[in-house]
């Protein structure tokens, strides 16, 4: 199983954006693979989330991180949607 390393960018993104460490790593090991742009993969994972988000209630937060592969898996950048 590759390494995840995580790049300062990306953690200030998740921190931005509502993710956490534990949630992108799930998306990586366990979510929906989708190429993106520039030779790199876009992991997709849907949580339950039945909370507010910036003064909004929503059921679910889809947490999407892009990453680039090679030896390891580096996080790029972390997407936070709210359904």
């Amino acid at each position: 199983m590759k390494k995840i390393i995580f790049s300062e960018h990306s953690l200030l993104q998740c921190e931005e954006r509502g993710a956490t460490k534990e949630e992108v790593t799930k998306a990586i090991r366990e979510g929906i693979k989708e190429k993106a742009k520039k030779n790199r993969w876009m992991y997709k994972m849907n949580f339950q989330y039945n909370d507010k988000w910036r003064d909004e209630q929503y059921a679910i937060k889809q947490v999407a991180p892009i990453v680039k592969e090679n030896h390891d898996l580096i996080v790029i950048t972390v997407y936070t949607f709210y359904f």
